[in-house]
C-alpha cells in the first residue's frame, strides 16, 4: 500500500515526497527525496521514515510549531562555495634512472 500525500519542491531536480506506505509490513510516514537527472531518476537516500507507533508524537511535534517562529528567526547568508581548484588528471612521471645517468665520482672527490 502506497499513498503520496504531498510534494515540496527542493530544487529544479529534486522534490522532497511525503507517503503513507508499507514498508517491510510496517506502516508508516516515509518523506524522502525523489530526483530527476539524465543519470538517475527515482528515491534517493536522502530521507526517514516515521513509524506508525511514533507517528502521533511527530504530529503532536508538528502541531506544536507556531509559524510566527520563522518569522523572529534572524536570515542567515548561505556559505559561499569554495572556488574550484585545478585537480591533477595526471601522475608527475618519475624519471628513470639508468646507467647512463650516473656518474662514477671517486671517493677522495665526495670528502
Amino acid at each position: 500500500m502506497e499513498k503520496d500525500l504531498g510534494k515540496i519542491k527542493k530544487n529544479d531536480t529534486t522534490d522532497i515526497i511525503v507517503r503513507i506506505d508499507d514498508f517491510g509490513g510496517k506502516p508508516g510516514l516515509t518523506i524522502r527525496e525523489f530526483t530527476t537527472s539524465e543519470r538517475y531518476t527515482g528515491f534517493t537516500k536522502s530521507g526517514t521514515r516515521i513509524s506508525q507507533e511514533s507517528f502521533k508524537n511527530f504530529k503532536a511535534i508538528i502541531n506544536s510549531i507556531d509559524e510566527n517562529e520563522f518569522l523572529n528567526m534572524p536570515v542567515t547568508e548561505k556559505p559561499k562555495p569554495a572556488p574550484k581548484q585545478d585537480t591533477l588528471t595526471d601522475k608527475p612521471k618519475k624519471e628513470k634512472v639508468s646507467k647512463k645517468n650516473i656518474v662514477d665520482i671517486p671517493d677522495e672527490d665526495l670528502l
